[in-house]
C-alpha cells in the first residue's frame, strides 16, 4: 500500500476552548476501539531517525537429530552456529483531514470538534486494522473449508466448522506454535473471525461464551467464546474475499478480440482488467486478457488473447472467490470469509502507542498565511506517524478459508 493522504473535506469546527490533550485522547480511544488485528502481534517500536525499515528477529531452532546419538565418551563434538531469520518490513504513513470555515467555527456547537476527532479516529483505526489484517492473510499457510484445495473451489456448504477449528489447532500444535498464556490464563491460541463466520459456530454444543467464563479470568476486548483451547475474537473488519469483476458487455460483437464495457468499472475492475493474462469469464466461457493494453479505461474497451463472438448484456465475471453456484445468482460467487487462527509471535507490528499511535493536528484560521488570506479555513487533521506489520512465522499462523450461512 502506498503512502496515503486522505483528503476530506466536511462541515466541522476548531475550537480552542478545548485543551490540545483532551482531543488527542479523544481520538485515540476512538481509534482503539478498532484494534483487533493488531492487538495481538508482537509489538516493536521504531526508534527515531532509524530509517524506514523495521527488522523482526528470530532464533532457528536446533536440529535435535544433531544431538539424539548421543556424546562418544571422551570425545568433544562439533559446535553448532546460531542462526537468526529476519523479517524486514518498511513503515508507512497514513493520515487524513476535515476542512473547517470560519463560519462553521462561529455558528456550530462545541462538540463538532469532538465528533471530528472521533471520525477520525474511526478512519484511521480501521485504515491500522486493514494493514495489519492484509498482511496477516498474506501468508501461504492456508486451510481450504471442506477438504477443497483452491478458493474458487469452495461452495455454500464449505463453511467454518468445529472440525475445521480443530485441524487448524492440530497444524499449529504440528509446527510448535507457541500459545498465548498472560494474565494467568490457561494456554491457548487466538481465533480472528467475522460476526458471520461466528454464527455458524455458536450452534455447537461445545461452544462456550465468554459468560460461562470463571470471573477471575481476563477477558481480551471483542472475546466471544471458547473451542478446543482458542478463543475467539470478533472483528468487522476480518478478511472476506469477494468477486472482483461483475460487468456486462455493452455492446455484440462478432469475431473480435475487442468489447466495451456496460456498467462503468469499479477501481478494484480497471486494476484486475489492466493485468494482462488475467483470466475472465463471459457467460459461461472463459477468457484470457491480451498480455499488452489489455483495458483502456478511457473507452472501457477489453483486450481478448483470442477473437470472440459475444452478444450484448452478456455478464463478464471474475472466478475468484468461491464456486459459481445458483445459490449466489446468475455468475456470481459467494464471498470467502478468512478466519485467523494463531499463536504468539506469529506476526509483528509497530507498537501504535509509540511511534504509531494516531496523532491529532489542528491548524488554526489564519495559520496558513497567505495561502488564506482572510483566515476562512482551519483544518483538523490525523496521522499515523509510522506503522506496518508483517508475519514472522508463517506456520504459527492458519488462514481457514469458508464462505458463510
Amino acid at each position: 500500500m502506498a503512502n496515503t493522504i486522505i483528503n476530506t473535506t466536511l462541515n466541522a469546527a476548531t475550537n480552542a476552548r478545548f485543551p490540545s490533550k483532551y482531543y488527542d485522547r479523544q481520538l485515540l480511544e476512538s481509534a482503539k476501539t478498532r484494534f483487533v488485528h493488531a492487538e495481538f502481534g508482537q509489538k516493536r517500536p521504531i526508534p527515531r531517525n532509524s530509517g524506514k525499515y523495521v527488522n523482526f528477529r528470530r532464533w532457528n531452532l536446533f536440529n535435535p537429530s544433531n544431538a539424539v546419538r548421543g556424546l562418544v565418551e571422551g570425545i568433544t563434538p562439533n559446535g553448532q552456529t546460531l542462526t537468526q531469520t529476519d523479517v524486514e518490513a518498511m513503515v508507512k504513513q497514513y493520515g487524513a483531514y476535515v476542512e473547517v470555515t470560519d463560519l462553521l467555527d462561529l455558528t456550530a456547537y462545541d462538540s463538532v470538534i469532538n465528533d471530528s476527532a472521533e471520525l477520525l479516529g474511526e478512519q484511521l483505526g480501521t485504515v491500522i486494522e486493514w494493514v495489519t489484517r492484509d498482511a496477516m492473510c498474506s501468508g501461504s499457510n492456508v486451510q481450504y473449508a471442506g477438504g477443497k484445495t483452491a478458493r474458487n473451489l469452495l461452495t455454500s456448504s464449505d463453511k467454518l466448522t468445529t472440525q475445521e477449528i480443530r485441524k487448524a489447532v492440530r497444524t499449529l500444535k504440528k509446527n510448535k506454535a507457541r500459545p498465548f498464556c498472560e494474565d494467568g490464563r490457561q494456554p491457548h491460541f487466538i481465533c480472528i473471525c467475522s460476526p458471520e463466520s461466528t454464527y455458524d459456530l455458536q450452534n455447537d454444543e461445545m461452544w462456550r461464551n465468554v459468560s460461562t467464563y470463571s470471573n477471575s479470568e481476563a477477558i481480551y476486548s471483542g472475546e466471544i467464546g471458547r473451542l478446543f483451547g482458542v478463543v475467539f475474537v470478533e472483528s468487522t473488519e476480518a478478511k472476506i474475499y469477494t468477486q472482483t469483476l461483475l460487468n456486462h458487455v455493452s455492446a455484440a460483437t462478432t469475431s473480435s478480440k475487442e468489447f466495451v464495457l456496460k456498467d462503468e468499472p469499479s477501481e478494484e475492475e480497471i486494476e484486475y482488467l489492466s493485468q494482462g493474462g488475467n483470466k475472465i469469464m463471459i457467460g459461461d466461457k472463459e477468457y484470457t486478457l491480451a498480455a499488452e493494453n489489455s483495458y483502456d479505461p478511457a473507452t472501457k474497451t477489453v483486450r481478448l488473447a483470442e477473437a470472440a463472438t459475444l452478444s450484448a448484456d452478456a455478464v463478464v465475471w471474475s472466478d475468484d472467490a468461491s464456486s459459481k453456484s445458483n445459490d449466489f445468482g446468475t455468475d456470481r460467487s459467494q464471498p470467502v470469509h478468512a478466519t485467523l487462527v494463531f499463536g504468539k509471535d506469529a506476526y509483528g507490528v509497530i507498537d501504535v502507542e509509540g511511534k504509531g499511535a494516531v496523532q491529532l493536528i489542528v491548524k488554526p484560521h489564519g495559520s496558513s498565511g497567505t495561502a488564506d488570506p482572510l483566515d476562512q479555513r482551519a483544518t483538523v487533521g490525523a496521522k499515523v506517524a509510522a506503522y506496518t506489520a508483517a508475519i514472522l512465522n508463517d506456520l504459527w499462523l492458519v488462514r481457514i478459508e469458508h464462505t458463510v450461512s
